[in-house]
């Protein structure tokens, strides 16, 4: 089990979030049910710093305590301190580390846990997306949200959630390829692979 998934996002920081949020103009756009226990956010694109701002501003807006997976390095000293007061939760990658399975255990230990991450997985061009965030939600039995970051109209889309059926390829095509084809912005490689049935 994570460290750390039960700490709450800080009060003030959330109310400054949230405050800057709707100032510079951005929306939300929810499709699902707010009361939802469990739950993957997988967010798109990732393409600039901004995304982790105006994530958390969003979270904030929803009064969310969803959490987010952040590679082990930005929660070191100096400014470490500060990716867990907002939610974070640090990921350590090795051989002998398994992501995916520690997160599913996570998943089973905390009956109310919802996780944002971004497949893509860098803000680089990507042609196919990282996969362990779709087997997660598989072997945790928990559903996908997809969000898209529509920095166009500065709106946050959240789609109404699914089940991964554990064949990746059908489900990319039959639910990943529509929802952020209508997301405006930058939109990378692997979104028009997944279209041609390139994995």
């Amino acid at each position: 089990m994570y460290p750390f998934i039960n700490t709450k996002p800080n009060d003030m920081l959330n109310a400054i979030f949230r405050f800057f949020y709707f100032i510079l103009g951005w929306k939300i756009e929810v499709r699902f049910d707010k009361n939802i226990k469990q739950a993957i956010f997988a967010v798109s694109p990732h393409n600039s710093w901004l995304d982790f701002i105006v994530g958390l501003g969003c979270r904030a807006a929803l009064r969310s305590n969803a959490k987010y997976l952040g590679k082990a390095e930005l929660f070191k000293p100096p400014f470490g301190f500060f990716f867990y007061m907002v939610g974070g939760v640090p990921v350590i990658r090795t051989a002998n580390n398994n992501v995916v399975d520690n997160v599913v255990e996570t998943f089973r230990q905390n009956p109310e846990l919802i996780i944002a991450l971004a497949p893509e997985g860098t803000r680089k061009p990507v042609s196919k997306l990282r996969t362990g965030f779709y087997f997660i939600a598989h072997k945790a039995q928990v559903p996908i949200i997809m969000t898209g970051f529509d920095f166009a109209r500065k709106l946050v889309i959240f789609d109404k959630p699914f089940m991964p059926t554990g064949d990746f390829e059908k489900d990319m095509v039959e639910h990943f390829v529509p929802f952020f084809k209508g997301i405006g912005g930058h939109q990378k490689e692997w979104l028009t692979n997944y279209e041609k049935g390139i994995f």
